[in-house]
C-alpha cells in the first residue's frame, strides 16, 4: 500500500462524530482535505462540518467498504471503535492508528501489560474476572479502584474499594465483567501528553497539560502544567517512548499521575486526540488536530512550540440546568465579550448534565493573565471555582 504523504483534496475518513471529530475535520478543511464520517447519529457535531455523512454502525461492512472506496486513509475519534473494524478497513485503505494500537488501549489489563514491558511505570494492580479473584486478592492493593477492563470512559465503570468485602460487591454491581484493581497512590497533580507519529518514524510531544476531573470528567486543563522541568521532561520522554514502542501512527493521548514524591505512574492512553489537548489549536504552532491530519497522511509533523499560556474550560450541559428547574441557554454573548477568551461550542442539540457541550480556552502573556481570565469565565457562566486556579 503507498504510504506517500497524500496530497489535499484526498478523502479523509472518520469512524466517530463527536466533538473531536468535528475539530478534526476542521483542521482538515484547513489543510485542504475532504471528510467522510461514518457515525450513525444523524446530529454527530462531525457531521456539520464534513461534506460527507454515512449513517451508519462502526461493524456495517457495507458501510466500511464504502468508506475505503471512498478513502485514501481513515482515522478514529472514539477509543471504543471495534478493533475489527479498523482490521476490515486496513485491507483496502491505509488506517491510523492500526487496529493492534487500538486495541491495546480498549483493554486496561493488555495495556498495562504493554506499558510495563516497555519500562513504563504504572500504578500496583491485578486481573479480577471471577468472584475467586477478589476473594483472594492481595490486601496491599486496598484502598484500590476497581475498574472495568473495557469500554469505561469520564470516570464510567469505576468504583472506589477500601476492603475485600467492598471489592466483592463493586464487581457485582459493575456486572462481574472483566475489571482491573489498580492501587490507590498518594496523588500529587494529574498531567498529559499528546504524542504524535508518521508512518516515517517521526514523532514529537505536546507540552505537558495539568488535569483537575470532577465526578471522572475533565474540568480544567493548564497549559505548560505547574510541575518542575525535570518531571516535564520526564513526561515527555516517556510519551515519546511509549508512542515510538507501539509504532503508533497518529495522536495518542499519555495521562500520568504525579504523586507527592515527584514519581511518575501512567494512569492510561488514549488512541486519539484528548480533551487536556483542546487548548492546543490556540496555544501552540500547530494543534493536535492538525497533527492528526498530517500524521494520517504522512505529510511532516507540526511544530508543538507553545506561543501563549493557556487555561481552557470545559462546558457541561449541566449550565443549561438552573436551581428553579428551568432550562436556559448560557449567555455566550458575556463569555465573547471577555478579552482573551476563546469560545469553542460543539453544535450539540440536546443538552444534558454531564455532556461535553464545548469549551473555552483563555490566553495570556503570563500563566496569571491566562487564569485570570479562566477565572472571569467561570464568574461570568456559574462554573465552580476550579480548586487547582
Amino acid at each position: 500500500m503507498d504510504h506517500f504523504p497524500i496530497p489535499p483534496g484526498s478523502w479523509l475518513g472518520l469512524l466517530g462524530g463527536g466533538q473531536l471529530g468535528r475539530m478534526f475535520a476542521q483542521a482538515a478543511a484547513t489543510l485542504g482535505y475532504r471528510v467522510y464520517v461514518l457515525e450513525k447519529d444523524p446530529h454527530a457535531p462531525a457531521s456539520a462540518v464534513s461534506p460527507m455523512h454515512l449513517q451508519a454502525a462502526y461493524t456495517d461492512d457495507t458501510a466500511l467498504t464504502q468508506l475505503a472506496e471512498k478513502c485514501a486513509a481513515v482515522t478514529t475519534e472514539f477509543e471504543n471503535v471495534p478493533a475489527s473494524s479498523l482490521e476490515f478497513l486496513a485491507q483496502s485503505t491505509f488506517v491510523s492508528p492500526s487496529a493492534k494500537a487500538v486495541s491495546i488501549t480498549q483493554d486496561r489489563m493488555d495495556e498495562k501489560s504493554f506499558l510495563s514491558s516497555v519500562g513504563a511505570p504504572v500504578a500496583p494492580h491485578c486481573l479480577i474476572s471471577d468472584l475467586a479473584d477478589a476473594e483472594n486478592v492481595d490486601e496491599a492493593l486496598f484502598p484500590g479502584i476497581l475498574k472495568t477492563a473495557r469500554l469505561g470512559y469520564d470516570g464510567k465503570g469505576q468504583i472506589r474499594v477500601k476492603n475485600k468485602q467492598e471489592l466483592i460487591e463493586g464487581f457485582k454491581t459493575l456486572g462481574r465483567v472483566k475489571c482491573v484493581l489498580e492501587k490507590m497512590l498518594p496523588l500529587h497533580r494529574e498531567i498529559s501528553v499528546i504524542s504524535a507519529r508518521n508512518i516515517f518514524g517521526d514523532s514529537c510531544t505536546f507540552p505537558v497539560s495539568e488535569n483537575e476531573h470532577r465526578n471522572g470528567i475533565l474540568a480544567v486543563s493548564i497549559m505548560p502544567a505547574r510541575i518542575p522541568e525535570e518531571i516535564a521532561v520526564n513526561a515527555r520522554r516517556l510519551a515519546k517512548h511509549i508512542v515510538d514502542s507501539l509504532e503508533y501512527v497518529g495522536v495518542l493521548c499519555v495521562e500520568f499521575f504525579v504523586l507527592k514524591d515527584g514519581t511518575l505512574v501512567v494512569n492510561e492512553m488514549a488512541p486519539r486526540p484528548h480533551n487536556s489537548g483542546h487548548a492546543t489549536i490556540e496555544g501552540c504552532v500547530c494543534s493536535q488536530y492538525d497533527q492528526q491530519v498530517r500524521a494520517m497522511t504522512n505529510m511532516a509533523l507540526g511544530d508543538t512550540t507553545q506561543i501563549q499560556y493557556t487555561v481552557m474550560l470545559n462546558i457541561l450541559g449541566d449550565l443549561w440546568f438552573k436551581p428553579c428547574g428551568s432550562k436556559i441557554e448560557p449567555d455566550w454573548d458575556k463569555v465573547l465579550a471577555i478579552p482573551d477568551a476563546k469560545l469553542h461550542l460543539y453544535g450539540k442539540l440536546d443538552a444534558r448534565r454531564g455532556r461535553k457541550m464545548g469549551h473555552v480556552t483563555c490566553v495570556g502573556k503570563t500563566a496569571q493573565a491566562a487564569m485570570d481570565c479562566a477565572l472571569k469565565v467561570c464568574e461570568t457562566l456559574g462554573i465552580d471555582k476550579p480548586a487547582n486556579l
